[in-house]
């Protein structure tokens, strides 16, 4: 990955203030989004924007404009200079406000590295997967308990031995047929959803199945997808996987099929 640069924000379309920045520091109820932007362009915008909103819904009782939440990203990227960046949009509701607090955030860019990864099971299943939201103590203390014991990332397991996710990713495995996503509880992260459009046309099943950790050796080879990219897997555990280098270059070409949106 890339090395980031120096942190942008903005809250509502302003440079962050020191009033601001209390929002996140001592009330992170709230959500985000993470994306990547090349050239004032995003991969699948749209569904960035209906993440937000129903989040929104779930958690604060109404919707986030995305036409809003565009204006908010284009200000942010202009004031900070830059056209390719990580950027992620924060929603808030501060106690006693009716309306969504937006911060925005810009960094340097960033790329997954493609080096096969190492994962380390972990019995922790996020409270309400499907919405991706800061501050996930479980996922940061595995993430790091991982990281010490010499593996790239931890992978949550549900307390059935349901395979979910990795902790700040999507998994997928292959079986030489099939690309299996774990039908688990976990975030539907972006990568993820423009790769289960993408597959089929590339001439690669996507599918959805419950997979369970003592069942992972049945499986050839596997990958991780986030906002970052996409990066094969080596190892979960014990359990040795195949680098599929085939496998991952038509999946690489298969992601970077799915179209730009303009900001």
């Amino acid at each position: 990955m890339t090395t980031a640069a120096p942190l942008y924000v903005e809250f509502n379309g302003h440079a962050a203030t020191e009033a601001d920045l209390r929002i996140p520091a001592f009330s992170n109820y709230g959500h985000f989004t993470a994306m990547q932007v090349r050239d004032g362009r995003v991969r699948g915008l749209a569904l960035h924007l209906a993440r937000l909103d129903a989040a929104n819904r779930e958690l604060f009782g109404h919707g986030l404009d995305g036409g809003r939440v565009r204006e908010l990203i284009r200000h942010a990227l202009d004031s900070a200079g830059a056209q390719d960046a990580s950027t992620r949009v924060h929603a808030f509701l501060p106690p006693g406000d009716t309306g969504t607090t937006v911060m925005v955030t810009v960094r340097g860019p960033a790329q997954k590295s493609t080096e096969p990864h190492s994962l380390m099971s972990v019995p922790y299943v996020r409270t309400v997967p499907h919405i991706k939201r800061p501050g996930e103590f479980g996922q940061t203390y595995y993430g790091q308990l991982a990281a010490r014991s010499g593996f790239d990332e931890a992978l949550l397991i549900a307390p059935d031995g349901t395979v979910t996710e990795g902790a700040i990713t999507n998994i997928a495995f292959w079986d030489g047929t099939s690309v299996v996503w774990p039908d688990a509880p976990a975030l539907l992260g972006i990568t993820m959803a423009l790769l289960e459009q993408q597959l089929p046309g590339a001439g690669l099943e996507s599918v959805r199945r419950p997979v369970t950790l003592d069942g992972i050796g049945g499986y050839r080879s596997a990958f991780l997808t986030n906002s970052q990219g996409i990066a094969p897997i080596r190892r979960i555990d014990d359990t040795e996987f195949v680098v599929d280098e085939e496998l991952m270059k038509r999946v690489g070409l298969a992601y970077e099929a799915a179209p730009w949106d303009t900001v």
